[in-house]
């Protein structure tokens, strides 16, 4: 029979105090200082816990080992990023691959099954195969229902994985240890690749990620493999199984009608359209890097996919041209020139007297010319520009004077007496 840590009667107390704190030894410390008036140091408290049995020892922690093209993992973690001088959320997504701890980085704004569909397509292309089982933890990005072994692969995603050779596998729920390959290189980007960095945009921050996994993170060599990723994945290589010839497109398909403005939305973005189809449905394909809108099957406009924005714009100029301010003042000065010196110089200066741009004035003078005889209407206004005079109701009266004098004949010698 073991020896007792300490008295029977203070075995007691430790037993009623360890049961009341749930196991924290700290607040048995507390417990017993305050309740009991025991003041033990908190190096002797935790050999009594151990030695009375009140607490298990946790089991040795053990190792999984795999073979090469056996495994591979994948996860996500949020780290603060600077992108655009801002700090931001961002969504890192990382597979690796379980024997040669090779390694696999991509950001993303957000990670649901469109982005993670990207990530293993592009995870693949990096590895040049996979392996058969990918184990995963109990997302809702990847599961329908359940989790652990009871865990329902969403339909979509294990439709996607069948089309790559590779299957998903949800360890049980809290060991995490499971996917241990995975779990230790989201410290390392934290620690390693993001502090003292900023980046332009998410296509900068991937750029980097993919440099920082090649340069660094793939080639350092590893104490448990005795080389680096890269040199054991030659090793691993040859067990992987090869992608398909053709690989699956990752996209959606949204149904939008294109609004009063000329643009559809999607992600809360704004995408432009050609006017002539305002009001009318149209199909989007959404892929990673790009918007494609058709309408009835036909490509109708084509954009740059903005990630990482919210409520932008993104504009066509040929969709939405601006329309040419109309200046319909050459027209009606073109009209009541015709070479004519006299009336250019009245026109000009007929325009600097009026309002805005003179046109109701030069309207005015335009449909003069073209009331009155030619003779008539020429004299008056060189006449009227003689004297200067812009008043175009004297000018009328100037011109009907003229055109008396050619179509009456007024007797103005007195021959008119009987």
């Amino acid at each position: 029979m073991p020896t007792p840590p300490c008295a029977p009667q203070t075995l007691a107390r430790l037993q009623a105090a360890f049961e009341k704190a749930r196991g924290n030894v700290a607040r048995v410390q507390q417990l017993l200082a305050d309740e009991q008036d025991l003041n033990v140091a908190y190096s002797t408290l935790t050999r009594w816990v151990r030695q009375a049995g009140l607490r298990t020892p946790p089991p040795r922690a053990g190792e999984y080992s795999f073979a090469p093209g056996e495994e591979m993992q994948h996860d996500t973690s949020p780290h603060r990023v600077s992108i655009g001088g801002r700090l931001v959320t961002a969504q890192c997504a990382a597979l690796v691959l379980a024997y040669s701890r090779r390694l696999f980085v991509l950001y993303y704004p957000r990670y649901t099954r469109f982005e993670a569909k990207h990530f293993l397509l592009e995870a693949a292309r990096f590895m040049d195969g996979t392996a058969p089982r990918c184990v995963i933890d109990n997302t809702s990005v990847m599961i329908a229902a359940g989790a652990g072994a009871n865990a329902v692969i969403a339909p979509e995603m294990a439709a996607f994985a069948r089309t790559l050779g590779f299957s998903f596998f949800a360890h049980r729920v809290g060991h995490s240890d499971r996917k241990g390959r995975i779990e230790r290189p989201f410290a390392w980007l934290e620690t390693n690749f993001l502090p003292g960095r900023s980046f332009d945009d998410f296509e900068d921050l991937n750029r980097q990620v993919l440099e920082w996994c090649q340069q660094i993170a793939n080639r350092k060599p590893k104490r448990v493999l005795g080389m680096s990723p890269e040199a054991a994945y030659v090793i691993e290589k040859p067990y992987l199984q090869p992608l398909p010839a053709v690989l699956p497109p990752v996209y959606e398909v949204l149904d939008r009608v294109v609004d009063l403005y000329g643009y559809v939305s999607v992600d809360t973005n704004r995408y432009s359209v050609p006017e002539r189809f305002v009001g009318q449905p149209v199909t989007v394909y959404k892929y990673h890097a790009g918007i494609h809108i058709h309408h009835r099957g036909v490509p109708v406009a084509t954009h740059p996919r903005l990630i990482g924005q919210r409520d932008a714009r993104q504009t066509e100029p040929a969709h939405h041209p601006t329309p040419a301010r109309v200046n319909r003042t050459p027209g009606v000065e073109a009209q009541l020139l015709k070479h004519h010196p006299e009336l250019e110089a009245y026109a000009r200066a007929l325009k600097q007297r009026g309002h805005g741009r003179g046109v109701r004035a030069l309207k005015r003078l335009l449909e003069l010319q073209r009331t009155y005889p030619r003779q008539a209407f020429e004299a008056a206004v060189q006449q009227a520009l003689h004297f200067g005079l812009y008043d175009l109701g004297r000018l009328e009266k100037l011109i009907l004077q003229q055109v008396a004098g050619d179509f009456f004949a007024l007797n103005r010698d007195g021959d008119d007496d009987a």
